[in-house]
């Protein structure tokens, strides 16, 4: 009877963490971690102060914690992709649309990678694993040159992170800059012929720069 008490116990408090967690990258995204409170997460967590200190020391590591989970979730979608690396040119394109559709599909992402660039990395940089999760990412990409060159269709030059940079700031900027350059170019942006045209961008201007 203890140890089902105890593992009760223990799932209600896992059930507590993922709940903040939850509604950290929520609040978080919505205002910033500036303008987030430890109070709208509590509500929106159905938790209290104390508790969120309990488990996460303080508004800064709870923000680090949350910035690991994005981070980490999105290499988990990208490393269930699976890529025919006998078509390095078709296993370009699904790298290239699984990166857009992402950002697409997790407004929360870009607004929280925008949040803590504006703190200059600060967070970022306290996150024990980052560089492993950064190692995964350029991993995915990596076979993908390689089958590439094997073939003779890439050049042998190519820079995989120079190529990585090229993917992620043609998707991220037009997620990240949306609203604001709907208004200045009076383009609906947010529609799909607009977001389906600049998909197809994106992967011909990276096709561009492999190509043997």
């Amino acid at each position: 009877m203890s140890s089902k008490k105890t593992g009760i116990r223990a799932q209600q408090a896992d059930d507590t963490r993922a709940r903040i967690l939850t509604a950290a990258t929520q609040v978080f995204a919505e205002d910033g971690f500036s303008g987030g409170r430890i109070e709208k997460i509590s509500r929106r967590a159905r938790s209290n102060d104390r508790m969120i200190y309990y488990y996460f020391t303080s508004k800064e590591q709870l923000f680090i914690r949350v910035l690991e989970q994005v981070y980490a979730e999105f290499n988990q979608a990208e490393s269930a992709q699976r890529f025919d690396l006998s078509s390095p040119l078709s296993a370009l394109d699904q790298l290239v649309g699984f990166v857009w559709g992402y950002y697409g599909q997790h407004p929360e992402f870009v607004s929280l990678l925008n949040t803590e660039n504006l703190h200059q990395g600060c967070h970022a940089r306290q996150i024990e694993n980052i560089t492993r999760l950064s190692g995964e990412a350029l991993g995915n990409l990596a076979p993908i040159i390689r089958a590439g060159q094997a073939s003779g269709q890439f050049r042998q030059d190519v820079n995989t992170t120079h190529t990585y940079l090229l993917i992620a700031s043609l998707c991220y900027f037009y997620h990240s800059n949306l609203h604001t350059l709907t208004a200045f170019l009076g383009q609906d942006l947010a529609g799909r012929p607009a977001q389906d045209g600049w998909l197809e961008y994106i992967k011909d201007q990276v096709r561009r720069g492999l190509l043997a």
